[in-house]
């Protein structure tokens, strides 16, 4: 959430953020809303500052008649409060839902356009090239007895599955690798809750109802089942003070995460692309707000490091404004070459990375205070996509096939799936 104070000076600043978003937001109103809770903050003050005096006066010994009269005094200006008191959190509920309609603000460098305007950062590897007939991870996950979408969609519905086997195996593998790659680094290991309360997803920017949220909701309960550990970790640490010395902190979720991917459909949204449920090794930093352009890049060094240690091509993108989610300033993708994707193999998300500055951290109220200052500062939040299993899988099952059916397992995975191939069989 933006900070009210600042709409006024910065307001051309967020009318270009929402406009690059393609986001709507009214943000003249919310300045106005700021200016009218300010002034209805005022009339109270100045409401209760009557009435204190009044009650002092009514101390002093008074006639029958004076003492009549300085009671219905009384009453009316307990009235006048109350009708101050209510009108100021009308406003203020007013203002925070105008509020949480504004996106963060946008870096210089972000490029601004549509889905496809993001800009090529850096690329590693090279795509195959198969002196055989390339299977797509679906096909692979069926001859090697792999994955079952079938009785998976009889016991929960489609887009479930069940891993057997080798998959199974790295899925475990996939977490304790990615887990070992950023615990030197200073990452403290955290296995979170798989629900929060829809407060806590909303003070991380998330909606967690609506047509558009992602986010199941947990029915007769006051929970959400998490889309990211990053709403967890965030949530973990609200309303606390750190001081300068405890950053920055960073820590690595474990969790799994449930998404709704209402209206994903196609092609390329088969398998285990796109699921209902899937595991993930989450990044998340709390920092001072100078630190958090290099924390951000140390994100992404991370996750070029994991991707790079599973021999799978990848490209780097720096996302373009609307594709953006509001809490993000600015947002890299790793997108792996995945062989069975498209007609011919194409491009597909697998990790991303966000400075997300103090925009959580304002709902959130995460504050660090600084030695020799008497006031509080918001700190800032970032996060950052260690491994997300499923789609994992599909890079490596589509990039490692062999002509005889089989998948070699990467090199760096050997140690913990226990294997070097699976099948063929």
């Amino acid at each position: 959430m933006l900070d009210a104070r600042i709409l006024e000076e910065r307001r051309d600043e967020i009318v270009e953020s929402c406009r690059a978003r393609h986001v709507r937001a009214d943000v003249d109103s919310a300045i106005a809303l700021h200016a009218r809770v300010n002034a209805l903050r005022h009339e109270l003050n100045e409401a209760n500052r009557l009435r204190n005096e009044h009650q002092k006066a009514g101390k002093q010994k008074l006639d029958p008649e004076a003492r009549e009269a300085h009671t219905t005094e009384g009453r009316r200006l307990k009235d006048v409060v109350a009708a101050a008191e209510l009108a100021l959190r009308e406003s203020e509920t007013a203002l925070e839902t105008a509020l949480r309609s504004l996106p963060n603000f946008l870096h210089p460098e972000s490029p601004r356009g549509g889905e496809d305007d993001w800009k090529l950062v850096a690329t590693s590897g090279e795509p195959r090239r198969f002196d055989f007939e390339a299977k797509d991870h679906l096909a692979l996950a069926a001859d090697l007895d792999l994955v079952d979408f079938e009785r998976a969609a009889t016991v929960a519905g489609q887009k479930f599955y069940y891993l057997k086997r080798e998959a199974a195996l790295l899925e475990l593998a996939l977490q304790r690798f990615a887990l070992d790659q950023i615990l030197p680094e200073g990452f403290v290991p955290i296995v979170t809750p798989d629900l929060a309360r829809p407060d806590v997803i909303e003070g991380l920017g998330f909606s967690p109802r609506g047509e558009e949220s992602q986010i199941y909701s947990i029915e007769g309960h006051e929970l959400c089942l998490i889309g990211t550990s990053e709403i967890t970790l965030g949530g973990m640490y609200a309303d606390t003070i750190f001081s300068e010395d405890e950053l920055p902190l960073k820590l690595a979720g474990v969790s799994h995460c449930f998404r709704t991917e209402a209206g994903a459909h196609g092609r390329e949204s088969r398998g285990l692309y796109r699921v209902h449920q899937f595991t993930k090794v989450e990044m998340f930093v709390f920092c001072r707000p100078e630190d958090s352009e290099a924390q951000h890049a140390e994100l992404l060094r991370l996750e070029r490091r994991i991707w790079d240690a599973l021999e799978i091509p990848y490209r780097v993108i720096d996302i373009a404004s609307s594709d953006l989610g509001a809490p993000a300033y600015r947002k890299f993708d790793l997108e792996a070459w995945m062989p069975g994707r498209g007609e011919s193999g194409d491009w597909g998300e697998i990790t991303s990375t966000s400075n997300c500055t103090d925009f959580q951290a304002r709902r959130l109220r995460v504050r660090v205070k600084r030695e020799g200052d008497k006031r509080n500062e918001l700190v800032h939040t970032l996060n950052g996509t260690a491994i997300s299993n499923a789609r994992a899988i599909v890079a490596i099952l589509e990039n490692h096939q062999q002509a005889d059916g089989s998948v070699t397992i990467p090199r760096a995975l050997v140690p913990y799936v226990g294997v070097d191939r699976i099948g063929p069989r």
